[in-house]
C-alpha cells in the first residue's frame, strides 16, 4: 500500500512540473507575478504535499532506495502529461528510453 503511495506522490510531483510549466508560459505584469502567481504557487504547493507524504511513505518502511527507484517514474509520468497537456512531441527515442526505464525498475522490485 506504501509503495501505490509513493507511485501517487511522483505522479503529484509530476503534475506539480505542468502547473509550474503552465505558470511560467504566461506572460506576467512584474517580476513578482511571475512567481507569486495561481499556477507557480499552486505547483508549489502539489510538490510540497508530494514531499510530505514521501517521508510519510518512508516512515511506514519503504526504503529511501526504493522511493529513488520508484521517482524514476516521472520520465514516464511528466513526457506523457506533457505530451497530454502541452502537445509537446513524443520521439521515438524518449519511448524507448521511457521503456528502458520502466524495465529497469521492474527489474529492481523483481
Amino acid at each position: 500500500m506504501m509503495y501505490l503511495l509513493v507511485i501517487w506522490n511522483v505522479l503529484m510531483a509530476s503534475g506539480a512540473q505542468m502547473l509550474l510549466k503552465k505558470g511560467a508560459s504566461l506572460a506576467h505584469q512584474s517580476f513578482i507575478r511571475e512567481y507569486l502567481n495561481p499556477w507557480v504557487i499552486g505547483g508549489y504547493a502539489v510538490m510540497g504535499l508530494s514531499m510530505v507524504l514521501n517521508v510519510f511513505a518512508m516512515s511506514r518502511g519503504v526504503l529511501v532506495q526504493e522511493v529513488g527507484i520508484i521517482e524514476s517514474l516521472s520520465y514516464l509520468f511528466v513526457p506523457l502529461l506533457s505530451f497530454w497537456f502541452f502537445r509537446e512531441r513524443l520521439t521515438a527515442r524518449k519511448i524507448v528510453s521511457i521503456v528502458i526505464i520502466i524495465v529497469g525498475v521492474a527489474v529492481f522490485f523483481l
